[in-house]
């Protein structure tokens, strides 16, 4: 079986494409453990079907409008719409709909550790980490620290560390330019206004 015979390859990109482009999109959002690929292709595949079925009116209608033929603009553009552009909205809609709340009641929420599910918020904090060994670091994670995400292991870069009395920040330790913490070292970590 040559897969380069155009037929072939035709059937390829339909069926596999646009699946691809949704699975790949929703990982994007929402990181995962490296697929299997022999998992991927079916699953590609069954999300191209999903694709297809949700606009199998509008391919209809480039069928019998027989658009190839009349207006190839328009069959292009409908074209590009269901191959790359759709399947984008496709897993955009699914994870928004991971999110909402009336879903995560019967389905677990997208993202699996708490970890990212705060960090992904991006919001600014005040910070007090204790460490596994006793020690504690405070700071501020701003808009230039990061915080990893699954599935790469919990790292913690904070911006600028501060010199507390254990519970109030009292000022910023000179020529700080931040840490990053291994997630391993952290016991917990508190978050303040």
């Amino acid at each position: 079986m040559d897969l380069w015979q155009s037929d072939k390859l035709i059937l390829f990109i339909v069926f596999f494409i646009p699946g691809f482009i949704a699975i790949k999109t929703y990982d994007l959002l929402y990181p995962s453990e490296k697929r299997d690929a022999s998992n991927t292709v079916l699953e590609a595949v069954t999300y191209s079907c999903i694709n297809y079925a949700l606009l199998s009116w509008l391919i209809y209608l480039d069928w019998h409008l027989d658009l190839v033929k009349t207006h190839p603009v328009w069959h292009a553009v409908i074209l590009v719409f269901v191959l790359f552009v759709f399947p984008v909205c496709l897993a955009l809609a699914y994870a928004r709909a991971r999110q909402s709340k009336a879903l995560t009641k019967f389905i677990p929420h997208p993202l699996l550790k708490p970890w990212d599910y705060f960090f992904a918020k991006r919001e600014a904090h005040w910070v007090l980490i204790e460490l596994a060994d006793g020690r504690r670091i405070a700071g501020m994670y701003d808009t230039d620290s990061f915080a990893s995400s699954y599935p790469a292991e919990e790292q913690l870069y904070i911006q600028q560390i501060w010199e507390t009395d254990g519970r109030r920040f009292l000022r910023p330790v000179e020529r700080s330019k931040g840490a990053i913490i291994s997630g391993r070292n952290i016991q917990w970590i508190e978050f303040f206004q």
